[in-house]
């Protein structure tokens, strides 16, 4: 595990208040990258200008967890990316969903936020409503599994404004978007190597923490935030 980002304005609030941990949603908490995949290409055939457009896995890999219309434009540049988004989402929860896993270590990080009494929030770059899909779809909503929060749409900073409207102290993630988010609500960012961004370009966004996984994020949570809030409250 590494740490860096040691000038990070870390509230008190991590300490003292009810912890609320934010989790990004694709490549963090579930495996995606199929259906997104199958889903694009499909909704890039169904769109005029994109009818030749071949789209492989590896082009698609680079953009998971960035806002669809951006990938969109950059893999299929003569379509409509707003067009393209829609047929998209028309087909999401047919194609898509069903090919979504769940990570490992993704409950055993829920369970271990509720245990201690905390908050567990879901802030994604997918609509809103597809990541309802894919929580409902892996058993990630229900019992004490279930989020106590749930933002789709947001992306980088707009998530950070939502997890600091929320009071999140910490967010998981596996982008650079995410390093971001947390920076700006003055979160802990925790990145987990799960997803297309090696731990050398998070550490250089920002990662505060490096897990390769969430497997290590309960002890993580139970054993090092504790020192790790204490040490930086005030800088």
């Amino acid at each position: 595990m590494g740490l860096t980002g040691l000038g990070t304005p870390y509230s008190v609030a991590v300490l003292t208040a009810t912890l609320v941990v934010g989790f990004d949603l694709d490549m963090t908490l579930v495996d995606s990258s199929e259906g997104i995949y199958m889903t694009l290409a499909a909704a890039v055939r169904a769109c005029p200008g994109g009818e030749q457009v071949q789209i492989e896995r590896d082009d698609v890999w680079p953009y998971i967890g960035v806002p669809l219309e951006m990938t969109v434009s950059a893999l299929a540049p003569k379509t409509d990316p707003e067009q393209v988004a829609q047929a998209y989402r028309e087909r999401y929860a047919t194609i898509g969903v069903p090919l979504t896993t769940l990570l490992p270590g993704a409950e055993d990080a829920f369970r271990a936020v509720h245990a201690v009494g905390g908050q567990v929030l879901v802030v994604s770059a997918k609509a809103e409503a597809g990541v309802h899909q894919v929580l409902t779809a892996v058993g990630l909503d229900h019992d004490d599994l279930r989020p106590d929060l749930v933002v789709g749409g947001l992306f980088a900073a707009a998530k950070g404004s939502c997890l600091r409207q929320h009071g999140a102290g910490v967010y998981v993630g596996d982008h650079s978007g995410d390093m971001e988010a947390a920076r700006v609500a003055g979160a802990i960012s925790v990145a987990v190597t799960t997803g297309p961004q090696s731990a050398e370009m998070l550490v250089a966004a920002g990662a505060d923490v490096i897990l390769a996984d969430l497997g290590r994020f309960p002890s993580w949570l139970s054993t090092d935030l504790p020192e790790f809030s204490r040490s930086r409250v005030g800088r």
